[in-house]
């Protein structure tokens, strides 16, 4: 038996220039981290006593003989791409899907690195941020970037770099004291829309190509200006947080889908609330909320969002991590 064990992660910045059709002409960036809530993913063979042969359990539950007749998507394409057969796959998470913080990609790399162990390999963190971007944008077909695959395989705080070799992982060189400074500035809350990240990121393609692609400029040089607040002790690190509400507002002239007026009257209210800024997390049009508050004015932003799940967090650097590893003996029939 294998369980994985896959962080969620929260992206600041650079979001957009991590897809493919945009980086490999224009060069991308992002900065991102991950934090302490996670998926987990438990496989196992499945025993021979049944009248199928693949069990799956996630939101739904699905008995099989075929790997072809699986419906969930990624679980299909990933047991065919790594020839894995008669299998119990069980998933759970802290915290809901279709939230905006990759947490299809987190499953999918904690789910290949699960079935590497079952297979008694090992594979590192980059062939897993690879594998699951090939499984997601071309077995799947489905539309995004490349950084949430990655911050879930690597884990940590980074630096993202996208060109057309691929990509680079920098890890951000943040003083302890001014790092936990910063996540004790961080309040997330919980919207309570969920929405398919493809969804969003085709509804935003019918967005004026030259406007998008300047946006998208603009917010990957403010990659370079958070990074260095962050790396900088002697820079005011509440400027971050104001970085925060200008890429969200820039974000918001990426598509059409990124908000809705719901989502801009709770962003309002925080601001009014003392918030310095803030995003919603993701490729937009609900999930997770978070904004960055001074220590004297988080009661205050609480309290206007009292009809929303608070959710604290502390920032992580394991990746996805193999938990339980349990070989056991099998033969394929």
């Amino acid at each position: 038996m294998i369980i994985t064990k896959t962080p969620f992660r929260m992206s600041f910045f650079g979001g957009g220039t991590d897809m493919e059709d945009y980086f490999k002409e224009n060069g991308g960036a992002v900065l991102s981290t991950t934090f302490d809530k996670y998926c987990y993913v438990n496989v196992r063979h499945l025993p021979k006593f049944f009248d199928y042969n693949t069990e799956l359990s996630y939101s739904k539950i699905e008995r099989v003989t075929n790997v072809e007749d699986i419906q969930h998507p990624a679980i299909r394409e990933a047991m065919k791409m790594l020839d894995m057969h008669e299998i119990r796959l069980t998933y759970e998470a802290d915290l809901p899907a279709r939230s905006g913080l990759g947490t299809s990609s987190s499953f999918a790399v904690g789910m290949l690195n699960a079935f590497y162990a079952l297979k008694g390999k090992y594979a590192d963190k980059k062939k897993l941020a690879d594998e699951a971007i090939y499984l997601e944008r071309v077995l799947c077909n489905e539309a995004g970037g490349w950084q949430d695959q990655i911050a879930a395989s690597f884990g940590g705080f980074n630096r993202i770099n996208f060109g057309p070799d691929g990509y680079e992982v920098l890890p951000l060189i943040i003083s302890p004291e001014r790092k936990k400074r910063l996540n004790d500035n961080l309040m997330m809350f919980f919207t309570g829309f969920t929405r398919f990240s493809s969804d969003v990121q085709k509804a935003n393609s019918a967005t004026s190509p030259d406007d998008k692609k300047m946006m998208l400029k603009k917010m990957k040089n403010l990659v370079d200006e958070a990074e260095a607040i962050l790396v900088n002790d002697e820079k005011d690190l509440d400027d971050f947080g104001r970085l925060l509400d200008t890429t969200w507002k820039l974000k918001r002239q990426t598509g059409g889908s990124v908000s809705t007026n719901s989502i801009d009257a709770l962003y309002d209210k925080g601001i009014k609330a003392g918030a310095l800024g803030g995003k919603l997390l993701g490729a937009g049009g609900g999930g997770f909320l978070v904004f960055y508050v001074q220590p004297d004015k988080q009661d205050s932003v609480k309290k206007a969002m009292l009809d929303l799940m608070y959710i604290p967090f502390e920032f992580e650097n394991g990746g996805t991590q193999v938990i339980h590893y349990t070989p056991e003996s099998y033969e394929s029939e």
